[in-house]
């Protein structure tokens, strides 16, 4: 189920609290053992989730600026700089079946960042570098320019399998807190021939 897999990473938190908002993880797995996954974070150290037979997991490739075209329907995750404007430390670029998935622009968990989830509808700046993007969120339509620099990382989302949860390697999760402790994981974003995740 790769598209609900999309659907529920990428969704603002406002859309997906229900009933309790799920949490990110970011960090690199210690160890699974096709249902137990231990994941060690900067943040919280070792946290443990599951993972059952409704967790997608989703795989990454690697890409370029020259890969993003008008009307490509992309994820960001932006800074503002010291002019105000916005710089995307990571665009990942969505599957045409994903399109609308989470869309809008709304605040991001890292440090004052950013999500915007909207089609492309315009390249300018030097080398086309300036991304001009439209989003439709909550009935209204709203527009946001964020600046793509050489230091930002450009993926793709792909369908994946659970044999990419190796020791090791890099995730991005969203989990379910289970009301007794623990959490389930709803979907995972692993690291795919070196590409990490970068949201």
């Amino acid at each position: 189920v790769p598209v609900l897999v999309f659907l529920a990473v990428l969704l603002p938190p406002a859309a997906t609290a229900q009933p309790a908002q799920p949490a990110r993880v970011r960090g690199v797995v210690q160890s699974f053992d096709g249902r137990t996954l231990k994941i060690d974070t900067a943040e919280d150290g070792t946290v443990t989730l599951t993972v059952g037979e409704q967790t997608g997991v989703n795989a990454l490739a690697k890409k370029t600026l020259a890969d993003i075209h008008d009307n490509t329907f992309i994820g960001t995750t932006a800074i503002k700089d010291s002019h105000g404007r916005w710089r995307a430390t990571e665009v990942h670029i969505f599957p045409e079946a994903m399109r609308g998935a989470g869309e809008g622009h709304y605040a991001w968990d890292l440090p004052e960042s950013t999500m915007t989830n909207a089609a492309v509808t315009g390249m300018t700046g030097r080398k086309g570098r300036t991304l001009h993007l439209k989003y439709q969120a909550n009935g209204a339509a709203g527009e946001v320019d964020v600046e793509v620099t050489r230091k930002t990382a450009i993926v793709a989302l792909l369908p994946g399998d659970r044999s990419l949860l190796v020791p090791g390697a890099s995730v991005f999760a969203l989990a379910a807190p289970q009301p007794g402790g623990g959490a389930n994981a709803i979907a995972v974003i692993a690291e795919t021939h070196g590409v990490k995740p970068p949201m």
